[in-house]
């Protein structure tokens, strides 16, 4: 386990909970801890909502490939939010910046500044479920990537408030640089109170597991 994982870890042990909604921004007052892992890279992001249209924090990325490091500051913006009777929209912008450090070949102790940004949306109503991203990321000569990716999603049952809720989804991710173009990863979203936890694996054999916990 290297000392990034560590860190992750460690910080997923000193957090609590209220709502589970993989949301880059919460109520107001609110701390999220949001841990992702799949086939290109873990992420860390702790971030503190001083209102409901933004959140800033720490961001940290292991890029398994390019065997690098990310740490910096990430700043997420609610653009804009639809509320309807049945249903709810979101548009975010999230964006970061810090350094970027290398242990690959001929870049290994590699140190650069680096930042990225993208956008968010996503419409769900309590029976299907529906997002797009991407993300544009600059590290100078360790990294420079375009990633994008889509899902959908159908809850077999409705629960009530409370309830441990189960979505099924299909992940679709493009990365053009990438020896493998698409990855199409098939997973399961289960939430209940404060926490969210999503498990699949890729076309692949590769592991997909993502936690978010809210307090």
């Amino acid at each position: 386990m290297n000392t990034f994982q560590v860190i992750a870890a460690a910080a997923l042990l000193l957090a609590g909970a209220q709502n589970a909604h993989a949301r880059p921004v919460s109520y107001p007052g609110g701390w999220t801890v949001m841990q992702t892992n799949d086939d290109q890279e873990s992420g860390l992001h702790i971030h503190y909502s001083p209102t409901a249209t933004y959140s800033v924090g720490y961001k940290g990325m292991w890029m398994r490939d390019k065997e690098a490091q990310f740490h910096g500051l990430q700043l997420n913006i609610l653009g804009k939010r639809w509320n309807q009777p049945q249903s709810q929209a979101n548009f975010y912008i999230k964006s970061g910046a810090g350094l970027a450090y290398s242990d690959k070949g001929a870049l290994s102790a590699e140190l650069s500044p680096a930042a990225f940004t993208g956008i968010s949306l996503d419409w769900e109503n309590r029976r299907t479920f529906t997002s797009y991203e991407n993300r544009v990321l600059y590290a100078g000569d360790i990294d420079k990537t375009f990633m994008q990716k889509a899902r959908i999603g159908i809850a077999p049952y409705i629960g009530d408030y409370g309830d441990l809720h189960t979505w099924l989804m299909l992940e679709v991710r493009h990365t053009p640089n990438d020896r493998d173009e698409f990855t199409f990863t098939p997973l399961v979203r289960l939430f209940k109170g404060a926490t969210l936890v999503e498990g699949g694996v890729t076309q692949r054999g590769e592991a997909l597991f993502n936690l978010v916990i809210r307090f």
